[in-house]
C-alpha cells in the first residue's frame, strides 16, 4: 500500500511571504531589489501564480533574515508537519 503525504498549503506559503513584505513595508521593487529576483517573480509568487524553486525561497528566506524552515513551514499550515510527535 502506498501512502502518499498531505498537499502542501501553497496558499499559507503565498500568505506568509505577503505578510513578510507588509511586515517590513517592503515594495515589490524593494523586495527584488533585495533578492536579485524580477519584480514579475515576486508579483508570481504572492499571488500563487508560480511555485518557485527552492533557490527562489532560499533568497526569500535570507532577504527576510527568517530561517529556510520557517519559511516553508507554512507549507504544513493544514497538517501536522513530518517529524512531529505523536500524542
Amino acid at each position: 500500500m502506498t501512502i502518499f503525504p498531505p498537499d502542501p498549503d501553497l496558499n499559507a506559503l503565498r500568505i506568509e511571504l505577503a505578510r513578510l513584505r507588509g511586515e517590513r513595508g517592503w515594495t515589490y521593487d524593494e523586495l527584488a531589489g533585495r533578492t536579485g529576483l524580477s519584480r514579475r517573480t515576486v508579483i508570481d509568487l504572492e499571488h500563487g501564480r508560480t511555485t518557485g524553486s527552492i533557490t527562489t525561497w532560499h533568497t526569500l528566506a535570507h532577504a527576510f533574515d527568517v530561517p529556510l524552515d520557517q519559511l516553508l513551514g507554512a507549507l504544513c499550515s493544514d497538517h501536522t508537519p513530518p517529524g512531529t510527535p505523536r500524542s
